[in-house]
């Protein structure tokens, strides 16, 4: 008899003794780029959305920039955009003579300018220069460190394997000095480190810096990998711990990009760069064509997506690749489609990234690519429809808003249920009312009623029914 009973309350009332963590979703916005906020899904999926090719914004044709430029960073500062990059003509080891530290800015990140700054005669737009190896892959951000000086606004780290990483500081972003002499971070243990971009910035979710950063293990195969490291100061690092990818293929990521989604910072966004050694499919007459740099032809790459909720953990729930080599011989090249670090608003409705492309060529450029808001991928729906039944959380606020788009034909609706999965009064699925249409912002509504203050704090799980339908995102006001 008893064990009867468990079976029919499992049937009923499904999520009881589970003992799962609930989850205390507060204000915060969350995108549909893992399976943190899904329970269970019946006809739906998770779906990647491929940016949408804007074309070139910026090449890289000045004499001490060239065919080799790139570890490019975009920042959205105020009433501007910055963006900062190595230029190399020719390539060399890492940490050469022949590099420099190049800037540009822009008012709407896609016309930008090279600005005649004058701090070194090699080229007007250039900041640093003359201390190699500290210019192979200078990456800036900006601090948002509560109560950080303004001498020390924008931070970056740079180096190589030999130098260690070093940790740099400026009150305008353009005139640089070190922190310290002393590198911050040190090869160490590592077969190989730093031989990329090493980004960092400040966590107000983790409350604290992080940086992500290149290594390679003799005992991994030799793959290109990251590790991560904290730091209370920026200039005391913990130890790199590997960072991990789930049960997912091994692949050689050559760049990792990882920065906080600026429309939900307590999730990273990591938009690398794939590499694919010895994978050729350019020939040499094409490669000729192409005017190719010295063999830089023979493997290919493109750009990935991936995420992470802090720590240790990458979470690769989309392997498909994000940024597609595109039609042509000339991204499908050695080193190519490296995507900048950082995502930026570029419209009230739409957000961009940058990518490197035609690398190693005369037309080498940085291209745009711009995607809804919250647009890296959606809780996706066919024409036949499906639900969606969320874990137990609490939030705060008032309404409920979603930021979706459907066809002419498809739609969504949404329940509220108690932890138990009983649905409540006044928001059943009978109660609400279908959304239709494609809108960054739309407030849930329930026989025209949008108040969800009465269950603030309290345990509660979603069910979402969807036809022909993407549901980008939800957040609670």
């Amino acid at each position: 008899m008893k064990n009867i009973l468990i079976t029919i309350l499992a049937v009923c009332f499904p999520f009881i003794g589970v003992g799962q963590e609930i989850i205390d979703l507060g204000n915060r916005r969350e995108i549909f780029i893992d399976r943190y906020l899904i329970e269970r899904l019946d006809g739906l999926s998770l779906k990647m959305h491929a940016p949408r090719d804007e074309g070139p914004v910026f090449y890289f044709d000045r004499s001490w920039e060239g065919a080799f430029s790139g570890y490019t960073t975009v920042i959205k500062d105020t009433d501007r955009f910055r963006l900062y990059y190595r230029g190399e003509a020719i390539a060399g080891e890492d940490g050469n003579e022949g590099e420099v530290t190049c800037y540009a800015e822009s008012e709407d990140g896609i016309h930008w300018e090279r600005p005649n700054l004058g701090l070194y005669p090699i080229g007007g737009n250039v900041i640093l220069t003359g201390t190699p190896p500290f210019s192979h892959n200078f990456a800036p951000f900006i601090d948002t460190k509560p109560g950080i000086s303004h001498t020390e606004r924008y931070k970056a780290l740079s180096g190589t394997a030999e130098s260690g990483l070093v940790a740099w500081v400026s009150s305008d972003g353009i005139h640089w000095k070190k922190k310290q002499e002393k590198c911050v971070m040190e090869k160490s243990d590592y077969a190989w480190a730093f031989d990329s971009q090493n980004v960092a910035f400040w966590s107000d979710h983790e409350q604290r810096y992080v940086c992500y950063f290149r290594t390679v293990y003799a005992d991994e195969g030799w793959y290109r990998t990251m590790d991560r490291a904290v730091s209370d100061d920026f200039l005391h690092w913990s130890k790199g711990t590997r960072m991990t990818y789930g049960n997912t293929p091994r692949e050689q990521l050559y760049t990792n990009q990882t920065s906080p989604y600026f429309r939900a910072p307590h999730i990273y966004i990591a938009i690398g760069g794939r590499f694919m050694p010895g994978r050729q499919v350019v020939s040499d007459e094409q490669a000729q064509a192409l005017n190719v740099f010295q063999g830089y032809y023979k493997d290919c790459s493109d750009g990935y997506l991936m995420s992470s909720r802090g720590g240790n953990v990458y979470d690769r729930t989309f392997m498909e690749g994000f940024i597609r080599p595109g039609i042509g011989m000339n991204n499908w090249v050695s080193r190519t489609n490296y995507p900048a670090c950082n995502v930026v608003q570029t419209g009230e409705n739409e957000m961009s990234l940058y990518v490197n492309q035609d690398n190693a060529q005369p037309t080498i450029h940085l291209r745009r690519y711009s995607m809804r808001l919250d647009g890296f991928s959606s809780l996706a729906a066919p024409y036949s429809g499906g639900e969606m039944i969320t874990k137990c959380f609490t939030f705060s606020g008032t309404q409920l808003e979603i930021n979706y788009s459907t066809s002419a034909a498809g739609g969504l609706a949404f329940e509220i249920q108690d932890e138990n999965g009983v649905p409540l009064p006044g928001y059943t699925m009978e109660d609400a009312d279908e959304m239709i249409g494609n809108e960054i912002a739309r407030i849930v509504s329930w026989k025209g009623k949008t108040d969800v203050q009465p269950l603030a704090s309290k345990k509660i799980r979603l069910r979402v029914r969807m036809n022909d339908a993407d549901l980008f995102a939800i957040k609670f006001n």
